[in-house]
């Protein structure tokens, strides 16, 4: 079991520049924030109407704002060091409780008749997160790139290469959490490979 432990960052004010672009690029890209506008876009793309975008929104809920909110939650008790989870055992329980809602949602936009593509992605998102889950209970893998690999994989096979330029967003994460000292470049690495493939699921089911 890896006994890697990321250290607790400095305030804002005391960063160095590359840190501070590096905590404004964990923050601003982090997986919830990708998880939900992912949802709204190819929500929007299935149908090409306002009505996708309220699909999109509905799964929006149940994959990004309910299980953001178990984690504020847990950091406002104090079971948790931060929004991010610095401390891989900590990352566990919120995670595990994260399946609830994606499954919930799941559910629901099934017997709703939910586009396609929507359902497709929130499976995908699913099963991202429950093999994250699994190497986490003994790896810290990097969930920011878990999602940011899942979310480019995705928007290429949605979109096509017209997105290709996101994969320097996707670079752009790794390279913030390896300046950040929150994980090391095998964990940066494994988790963008593992969300790329769980991101097949979507091409599959779509």
């Amino acid at each position: 079991m890896s006994t890697f432990s990321p250290p607790k960052p400095p305030a804002f004010v005391d960063c160095t520049t590359s840190q501070k672009a590096a905590r404004i690029v964990t923050d601003v890209l982090a997986p919830a924030n990708l998880v939900i506008a992912l949802l709204l876009l190819v929500g929007w793309h299935g149908t090409g109407s306002p009505t996708g975008l309220g699909w999109g929104l509905l799964a929006a809920l149940f994959c990004g704002v309910i299980p953001l909110g178990i984690v504020l939650a847990g950091v406002r008790r104090g079971g948790l060091t931060d929004k991010h989870i610095r401390i891989r055992r900590q990352r566990v329980l919120p995670m595990a409780l994260s399946l609830i809602p994606v499954v919930a949602g799941i559910t629901l936009l099934h017997l709703l008749g939910a586009p396609t593509d929507v359902s497709a992605l929130v499976i995908a998102m699913l099963v991202g997160l429950a093999t994250s889950l699994l190497v986490t209970v003994w790896w810290q893998i990097s969930i920011h790139n878990s999602v940011a690999g899942g979310t480019v994989m995705i928007l290429l096979l949605a979109f096509g290469l017209l997105m290709l330029p996101t994969v320097a967003a996707a670079a752009a994460i790794g390279w913030s959490r390896l300046t950040l000292k929150a994980h090391t470049l095998p964990q940066v690495l494994a988790g963008t490979a593992l969300g790329s493939a769980a991101a097949l699921t979507f091409a599959l089911l779509r």
